[in-house]
């Protein structure tokens, strides 16, 4: 995963989308009564699309937000760059309030810092690949040998060296999505905004796209936004996920806090089938060296198994079999945790608590 600065590049303050004739009476009506969707619908003849969304995006960190159609999601990450008006609330990027920029000021923002990939890559079909790659520039007036060279370096990044003479109609479908990432990232934005960008794709070129973008992204320190559909895929490539039912947000974490501690049921249900052993780490099952002690006497850990608090149950489990004894994880060369069996089968079922716990 990627590293922080602790610095919010994207902001979300209370934002309400409402698509209808009467949306600032709904607001109101849904503010003071708690209307819910369908009630919108039927009282006003409204949508509520996005209902009091308040999130932050932190420097370097890919944020995915998941949700079935009709969520929200895609609505709300139209907010972003303001290609959709709020009904309420605020959007900030690196600090300032895209409600109060001019025209001016939106389009050089939507030009510089921010870089967009969709589902549907609408590749000109007339252009070459490298064509395709620096259009963006070509329309903000960069010259010919500029963005012929940015092309080519996003061109590099993907690895699509030597079908820049092509045309779309040459390339596979992951090769085309791959030109629209290489367009989004030509002119080096700071900011990548991606709307269900791999979902078209077979489940092989799939992965294979992910593993590039979370290569990219770690390397070139892109704060990405990153809409989807697919739990395994938010859980494998997010730092944090945010999960929308009806245009809100109902829980936001970790891969790992999502799939142990869900909020409702409604994120229970979601994160049912999704194995443990790659998310859980040992530091969420492990008992503190001190505890174990006074339940079970001194511990011999010079001959015990180490983990480190960052591996995963399929690391502990690889541990374990090698030995009847419980793994100790160690942080900075000392001993911090103990990991027993039994506790290793409490976290493999999902139950971290208990894990934790100790209970036999």
């Amino acid at each position: 995963m990627t590293q922080k600065a602790n610095e919010a590049v994207i902001r979300c303050d209370g934002v309400w989308k409402i698509f209808g004739q009467k949306a600032e009476s709904a607001l109101n009506a849904v503010q003071q009564q708690g209307l819910t969707k369908t009630e919108v619908r039927e009282n006003y003849d409204c949508v509520v699309g996005v209902r009091d969304a308040s999130f932050e995006v932190q420097r370097g960190e890919i944020f995915c937000i998941m949700g079935l159609s009709g969520s929200g999601k895609s609505t709300l990450i139209r907010h972003i760059n303001r290609l959709i008006e709020p009904t309420s609330g605020a959007i900030y990027i690196e600090g300032q309030n895209i409600n109060e920029m001019s025209q001016t000021e939106l389009r050089k923002l939507r030009a510089e810092k921010i870089g967009m990939v969709f589902q549907s890559m609408a590749l000109m079909p007339h252009r070459t690949v490298l064509d395709n790659v620096s259009f963006s520039q070509e329309v903000r007036g960069h010259d010919l040998q500029l963005r012929r060279e940015n092309a080519m370096r996003a061109i590099d990044a993907v690895d699509l060296n030597g079908w820049e003479q092509k045309y779309p109609d040459e390339l596979s479908g992951g090769m085309q999505q791959r030109v629209g990432l290489a367009r989004a990232i030509a002119a080096d934005p700071s900011i990548l905004l991606m709307d269900e960008p791999f979902s078209a794709l077979d489940p092989l070129i799939r992965r294979q796209l992910q593993d590039k973008f979370m290569s990219l992204s770690a390397e070139m320190k892109k704060t990405t936004l990153f809409i989807t559909h697919d739990l395994d895929e938010a859980i494998r490539i997010g730092d944090r996920i945010a999960i929308m039912k009806d245009g809100e947000l109902v829980q936001v974490g970790t891969p790992e806090d999502i799939v142990t501690n869900p909020a409702d049921e409604y994120v229970a249900d979601f994160v049912a089938g999704i194995s443990k052993l790659e998310l859980i780490s040992a530091t969420k099952i492990m008992t503190p060296v001190e505890q174990y002690e006074q339940r079970n006497g001194p511990a011999n850990v010079d001959s015990w198994p180490e983990a480190h608090p960052d591996h995963s149950l399929d690391d502990l489990v690889n541990l374990s079999i090698t030995t009847q004894h419980p793994v100790v994880v160690k942080a900075d060369g000392k001993p911090v945790g103990i990991v027993t069996k039994n506790a290793l089968l409490r976290g493999i079922q999902g139950d971290v608590e208990e894990a934790a716990s100790l209970k036999h």
